[in-house]
């Protein structure tokens, strides 16, 4: 997504994250939030690029609590207690984790594919949020075909070139790439936002300081 003012700073935005990563979209609000706030101040092109928390998720997923215990030793008591927090910070920036319905993780190689196709067709920015919407809302599998081929639908891509993408190996390559590049560039954590392929920040701030970092960024450049 594009956003040009007249008279403004030109920031590239490349925002390295997983659908499956609910800091991800908590870090997608706040920046959106920071450059409501920023208005004409700049001018911001964003892409979204791909990570992978669980590539070697098969397609039937994994039990939340059970994935959280086995890969960070992650007691009941510690997991429900994150999965609060999580939902009081979405709140604060205006999404909806609907806990009780997101019971399993799942693998996004495919929604990633999907992205990457997206952008070449000016949707990338309205599919990632119909998949983040998905998956913490509505409690979807955003590794499945008919709903990834039904979101694509909603955001105005064609439903049935997406459902042929999602049969073939089509932009697997491509995918691969820009995740290996990310990890050899030492990005092992999500959210990541690159600005202007120099400026890190990470993590899921708040709108305050993605604004002061965005505004810095831009009166240096």
């Amino acid at each position: 997504m594009t956003t040009n003012y007249p008279h403004n700073k030109q920031l590239k935005i490349d925002f390295v994250s997983d659908v499956s990563c609910p800091w991800c979209i908590i870090g997608l609000k706040s920046l959106e939030q920071a450059l409501d706030h920023l208005g004409n101040e700049v001018a911001t092109e964003i892409h979204f690029q791909p990570f992978e928390l669980n590539p070697q998720m098969d397609s039937k997923g994994q039990d939340i609590a059970e994935h959280l215990a086995e890969k960070y030793g992650a007691t009941a008591e510690q997991t429900e207690l994150n999965r609060e927090a999580i939902r009081a910070r979405g709140a604060s920036v205006g999404f909806t984790f609907s806990m009780e319905k997101r019971s399993r993780i799942y693998n996004t190689f495919d929604a990633h594919r999907l992205l990457h196709w997206a952008e070449q067709e000016g949707k990338q920015h309205a599919l990632k949020h119909a998949l983040f919407n998905a998956y913490f809302t509505e409690g979807q599998n955003p590794g499945a075909h008919d709903v990834l081929a039904d979101l694509a639908r909603q955001v105005g891509l064609d439903e049935q070139r997406a459902r042929e993408i999602l049969a073939s190996d089509e932009y697997a390559q491509e995918v691969r790439e820009r995740e290996q590049y990310y990890l050899n560039s030492g990005i092992n954590s999500v959210p990541a936002i690159i600005i202007n392929d120099k400026h890190l920040i990470t993590g899921g701030q708040p709108p305050e300081v993605f604004e002061q970092v965005l505004r810095q960024i831009a009166s240096d450049s």
